[in-house]
């Protein structure tokens, strides 16, 4: 992490200028907290001076590349932790995408911390240690009080200063600093944060959240069996790259996603978790 960081003097100069601060975070995470290996993700936290915004590096290289090329790609962030929050408050709009449909959803998150005397060094800078529990998981984060921002990856804030690493007790998520960036301006989110290219997100409470996900487990493949209730004949649908001629086939695709639904239910916030039946 050398040399990420200007003196921290100039970043109450900067801030005064409206411009987006950038903390890149290395996320690793177990989809399936049973595996061993982790898939890797980089996620973006901006902070303006009016938002915090945190999602996947993917999304706004999706959205770069569009706006360069004339083109209309869209891309999925499968992180489960695309946030963004008014600062300095606990109130945060979360973001998800059901099937087709983008939705978002309101939840208030206040975290406790426990402060800690502990201390290490890394490259230039003093971090120190503190502990919490949100979302069923024990987290340990380090943070350093000479970048003043009380924020964090995902929902984790209210430290005096920047998180830099954090971790649950599992080890099932881990968080990493690895970038610092200045940009000019409130950098704009529309096309990829509160909409996902184009759809964009449909206001629901968590209830209904809840039951959107288990409508899609129960039925993945809804769309393609509606299809077949139209008694075409020489129906063909592709499934994965497999081509789909029969009921009783739809159903075999039908019970192998419920079964990767199943496997990899494993949220940042597992008290949340939906609760899946096995048929």
């Amino acid at each position: 992490m050398k040399n990420i960081f200007a003196l921290p003097a100039l970043f109450f100069i900067i801030f005064l200028h409206s411009q987006t601060h950038r903390f890149v975070y290395e996320l690793q995470y177990k989809m399936d907290s049973a595996e061993a290996g982790y898939e890797k993700l980089n996620m973006l936290l901006d902070i303006n001076p009016k938002e915090v915004k945190f999602y996947g590096h993917n999304l706004l290289v999706t959205d770069s590349l569009n706006k360069k090329f004339g083109t209309n790609n869209s891309h999925t962030d499968m992180s489960g932790q695309i946030v963004k929050r008014k600062i300095n408050t606990y109130d945060n709009t979360n973001f998800i995408a059901i099937k087709e449909g983008y939705y978002s959803f309101k939840t208030t998150d206040k975290i406790s911390w426990v402060i800690s005397d502990e201390t290490k060094k890394v490259e230039n800078y003093t971090l120190q240690k503190a502990f919490t529990r949100f979302g069923g998981r024990n987290w340990t984060a380090w943070f350093c009080k000479d970048i003043p921002f009380n924020e964090g990856p995902y929902k984790f804030r209210g430290l005096p200063g920047l998180i830099f690493e954090l971790s649950d007790s599992k080890k099932n998520f881990i968080y990493n600093l690895i970038k610092s960036q200045e940009l000019s301006g409130t950098f704009p989110t529309d096309n990829f944060v509160e909409s996902n290219f184009g759809n964009k997100a449909i206001p629901i409470n968590e209830r209904q959240k809840v039951k959107l996900t288990l409508d899609f487990y129960n039925d993945p493949f809804a769309f393609e069996r509606n299809n077949f209730s139209k008694a075409n004949t020489n129906l063909k649908i592709n499934i994965n790259g497999k081509e789909i001629h029969t009921v009783d086939e739809l159903n075999t695709q039908t019970k192998s996603m419920q079964q990767i639904i199943r496997k990899y239910n494993n949220p940042i916030e597992i008290d949340k978790a939906v609760h899946y039946k096995e048929y």
